[in-house]
């Protein structure tokens, strides 16, 4: 009574019926809490099973995939030992009626050498004079007076081919194995981490881009360690490839894009950012195979006045900017461009499927002047 003397106080059973409110309150989100961990346990569970699932498919399909090659490369293994085994059979042959033709004509010059020998020695005057005409006169060889063997280098330009194959295969591999293995290692679950929201978030997905020589329009010359590309006048010692671009100033990176990946690129002229799958040869010659005029590539355009994104052949504008950041999540379908300056602006956002492995690109525009590079040019930046 001393130490509380001059206190509030209520009646223990209205402080109790407030507590129980309480109580009932504290309850009801500590079981709110359980079943919103439970549903998420569950789902924890069926990503479980989605991973197990899709792992296991992955390397069935894998096996069945690899196993088809194997046959193929056996088939063709097969094939080539049998064009060779098909072509020593006829060079063989060849040889050897030619080999039997001059066997027979050295057997008749013996026999017509020992028949001139005999009659060398004839005493008769008359038979000598008589048989002359007809053992002098000498058939004409059905083969040139010489036979020049070759070096032998019969079948040696086969292995070296084979060779050059089996480093063609070997460079695949390679290439394809890494991509494999960062495809491996980019398999996203629930708990991954969401889109980045700040550039030194993006930083931490920057993608090392190198452009590809055997990709380049002759028209385009790459530096800086296949870092830069510059529009010129003059064509460029380029070697004839598949791949590379002949009617569009354009050119891809070697590497492909199938995880989070992130770049920069410092433009002038005027340049289109890109980002595109592997363009096939047969619409290299037509107006698709301009980036973002097909369903597999899309480009920023950007000069001074404005930046354009273009999918299709559909064209959406936005400010211009002269450094260009590229955001590209491959399995969440989401590619956006961003205008780099003392801020980070969103210029387009992209939400799509993914189907195929995408790389890097860009199409360089306007002329170049007096070949030298004055023109457009692009420049994917090293970023720390």
């Amino acid at each position: 009574m001393d130490q509380h003397k001059g206190h509030e106080t209520v009646p223990a059973a209205a402080e109790r019926t407030e507590k129980q409110k309480e109580l009932q309150e504290r309850r009801q989100q500590i079981q709110q809490r359980i079943q919103d961990q439970e549903k998420d346990v569950k789902l924890l569970q069926q990503e479980v099973e989605a991973i197990n699932g899709s792992a296991d498919k992955a390397v069935e399909d894998s096996e069945k995939i690899f196993t088809d090659l194997i046959c193929q490369i056996e088939k063709r293994s097969s094939d080539v030992k049998q064009q060779i085994r098909s072509q020593q059979e006829t060079e063989v042959s060849r040889v050897k009626e030619l080999q039997e033709k001059l066997e027979q004509e050295i057997t008749e010059l013996k026999r017509k050498d020992a028949e001139l020998e005999k009659l060398s020695i004839t005493e008769d005057h008359n038979q000598f004079l008589q048989n002359y005409p007809s053992l002098s006169a000498l058939s004409e060889s059905t083969h040139s007076s010489s036979i020049n063997i070759r070096p032998l280098r019969y079948f040696e330009d086969v292995t070296a081919a084979v060779s050059e194959l089996r480093e063609k295969l070997r460079d695949i591999l390679r290439d394809t194995g890494t991509n494999i293995s960062v495809a491996v290692s980019d398999v996203d679950v629930l708990l991954s981490e969401q889109e980045p929201k700040t550039r030194p978030g993006f930083l931490k997905y920057s993608q090392k881009i190198t452009l590809d020589p055997n990709t380049a329009h002759r028209k385009l010359l790459l530096s800086e360690r296949n870092k830069k590309v510059m529009l010129m006048e003059q064509l460029q010692s380029y070697p004839d490839h598949p791949d590379r671009f002949t009617d569009q100033y354009q050119v891809l990176s070697r590497e492909s894009l199938t995880g989070r990946c992130y770049w920069e690129v410092e433009w002038r002229g005027i340049v289109c950012v890109a980002v595109s799958a592997k363009i096939s040869k047969s619409t290299k010659k037509s107006q698709a195979s301009f980036f973002g005029f097909n369903d597999k590539s899309w480009s920023l355009r950007c000069d001074i006045n404005s930046n354009m994104l273009y999918h299709r052949g559909i064209q959406t504008n936005a400010p211009g900017s002269s450094r260009i950041g590229v955001y590209l999540d491959h399995r969440a379908g989401i590619l956006s461009f961003y205008s780099i300056s003392e801020t980070m602006t969103l210029l387009h956002r992209v939400q799509t499927t993914f189907t195929q492995p995408l790389y890097a690109g860009v199409r360089l525009g306007s002329s170049p002047v007096n070949g030298s590079p004055n023109g457009s040019s692009a420049e994917f930046v090293e970023l720390k």
